[in-house]
């Protein structure tokens, strides 16, 4: 994973493995209260963007009966570049 290397290289293992645990929760938090985040349809049709922690930017669709994360986003990363990537 990406982003764990890039904080384990600069601020070590435990808090690039503490980091992403919380990133974990919060995205199987998504369950309990999906429609949270602002609509980004500009981008994909349902799609859902939240921030995490004012440095990740989580980008997300609801189904009828699950929460799809499709990107975590670290630090000014194109956001729309990156749901271009996805499949339709």
């Amino acid at each position: 994973m990406k982003l764990y290397d890039y904080i384990a290289e600069r601020s070590g293992e435990s808090r690039a493995d503490g980091y992403i645990d919380r990133i974990q929760e919060f995205c199987e938090s998504l369950g309990k209260a999906p429609m949270r985040g602002a609509r980004r349809d500009d981008l994909k049709k349902g799609l859902r963007v939240l921030g995490f922690e004012r440095r990740v930017a989580i980008a997300f669709r609801v189904t009828d009966s699950q929460v799809i994360v499709a990107r975590v986003l670290y630090s000014g990363r194109d956001l729309g570049k990156a749901i271009a990537k996805l499949r339709a």
